[in-house]
């Protein structure tokens, strides 16, 4: 039996380019949608969504100019969508110009703020909170204070890698790098790698 002739490399890897686009956009644009009806939250400014987003809650989210979620080829593109929601009328939450998320991201802001900067890179399933949701007592676990909730900030240029859990109260100084995985409870200072769980000050980024 003849084996059927294949087609020269270039073509073939541009006939592949063609597919794989047309196969994302007829995979990804339902499931965008379908995030899309699934929000309540009024947004202010318009990011480009490569995966879905599910955007939730009685407060204020904004983007501020050319903002990407979603990444391909990475790890996680169909399978998950990002979630963003200002819980309560007092939440906010603000993206900043040039800032590309990865897949799986999730930002709930309860009762405060979650701020992230300008040009700032973050990684597939990273989580940033900006409460404890639920006191430590028995009696407390079904309740939510506002005492217990203190904001986010994360400055310009941060690089936070996949992985990564933000909790509240945090500052992340600008052009700092979290690594893959870390737990970040404390403030981060400026220009330094931070990393372990909880996350410390491993090195600082020279030049």
């Amino acid at each position: 039996m003849k084996s059927l002739p294949m087609l020269p490399h270039s073509l073939s890897s541009k006939v592949q380019r063609k597919l794989q686009r047309l196969a994302l956009k007829l995979i990804q644009r339902p499931r965008i949608l379908m995030y899309r009806l699934l929000s309540n939250a009024t947004l202010q400014g318009k990011p480009t969504l490569h995966q879905p987003l599910q955007a939730v809650g009685a407060g204020q989210i904004k983007f501020s100019g050319q903002i990407n979620i979603g990444f391909f080829p990475s790890p996680f593109f169909l399978s998950t969508y990002s979630y963003i929601e200002a819980r309560n009328s007092c939440a906010q939450i603000h993206i900043g110009e040039g800032t590309w998320i990865n897949n799986g991201f999730s930002a709930i802001a309860e009762h405060t703020s979650i701020t992230i900067g300008a040009r700032v890179m973050i990684g597939s399933h990273v989580e940033i909170l900006d409460s404890d949701f639920h006191g430590i007592r028995v009696d407390d676990r079904n309740k939510s204070k506002a005492e217990w909730a203190k904001p986010v900030v994360i400055e310009d240029d941060v690089f936070i890698g996949s992985n990564v859990r933000i909790l509240k109260g945090v500052t992340i100084g600008q052009g700092s790098v979290i690594a893959n995985s870390s737990l970040v409870v404390n403030d981060i200072p400026a220009g330094v790698i931070a990393g372990g769980n909880p996350a410390k000050v491993l090195k600082v980024i020279e030049g």
